[in-house]
């Protein structure tokens, strides 16, 4: 890494790179809209767009028609944009990448994405994912982390990451980050499959809130704590109509407080064994 900068570029100091794609990786546009936040907190300036062309199925991923002052139709096309904010309060800068995931020839387009911020002298990647899974709207949003390194991982306080199974384009730009030498980390939110539906604010503010440290920057969530009480009265009130979706959800809960007593359990158990083990050992040196 650390090839000469292209010119045209900007000197970015300590760059973080954030990165978010619309689809499979991000259950209730909850990622995408957490770096959206960012981008629009942090007054992002455009830097460069990854043409669509070569890497989006038009017929899977369509362009859209946009009115421009009700007369004129534009073609947007989807593409990945890439922008970048400089930080006055801090000694690092970040820049956001932002897309559709792509359809097609992903390590090519992981290939641009790396050279990218090789020219722009990265230090850190951290992709933001959103997930649907078994977890009750009722509850803090459960953010999971990963690291590839075990170096990133101690030093970012989150797990080595041991997944495997199918993986989105965001498993594919991590590994290609880790095979450039740079550290690369993960945050994904889980968000109830059975309101899926965007917006998630809740989500989003639960991504922010587990980014915060990691960055080691104080980020403006502004009214998004609002917005998600507004949005969790909102199902509440909708649960409340519905026997069965009500029944469920608090199975979810059940669910998760034996899953969280059982964690609980084996954790006071190892403990107790463990020093129940230390006074077996004692007294019988004592009776020797």
């Amino acid at each position: 890494m650390n090839s000469p900068r292209p010119s045209g570029l900007p000197d970015l100091r300590r760059p973080v790179m954030i990165a978010a794609f619309g689809g499979w990786n991000d259950a209730g546009d909850s990622a995408t809209a957490a770096v959206e936040h960012l981008a629009l907190t942090w007054d992002a300036s455009d830097l460069r767009e990854i043409d669509g062309e070569e890497f989006y199925d038009f017929q899977s991923t369509r362009p859209t028609i946009a009115q421009v002052d009700g007369v004129t139709r534009r073609i947007e096309w989807p593409t990945t944009s890439v922008s970048y904010a400089r930080l006055p309060d801090s000694d690092r800068d970040i820049v956001f990448v932002l897309g559709p995931e792509p359809n097609l020839r992903w390590r090519t387009f992981a290939g641009r994405v790396v050279e990218l911020a090789d020219a722009l002298g990265v230090e850190l990647v951290v992709m933001l994912g959103a997930l649907l899974a078994d977890t009750p709207h009722t509850r803090p949003v459960p953010v999971s982390g990963s690291a590839e390194t075990t170096e990133a991982a101690q030093r970012y306080g989150l797990s080595p990451n041991k997944y495997e199974g199918p993986t989105g384009i965001t498993g594919v730009l991590q590994d290609a980050f880790v095979q450039a030498g740079v550290p690369s980390v993960s945050l994904w939110a889980a968000v109830p499959h059975y309101i899926a539906h965007p917006p998630n604010p809740k989500a989003v503010l639960a991504l922010l809130n587990r980014l915060e440290p990691i960055l080691e920057v104080a980020i403006d969530t502004g009214p998004l704590a609002e917005q998600a009480q507004q949005w969790q009265d909102a199902v509440d009130e909708m649960m409340s109509d519905d026997d069965d979706m009500s029944a469920y959800v608090r199975e979810l809960e059940e669910n998760e407080d034996e899953d969280a007593a059982d964690d609980a359990l084996t954790e006071v158990d190892g403990d107790t064994l463990a020093a129940e083990f230390e006074r077996y050992l004692r007294k019988r040196n004592d009776e020797l």
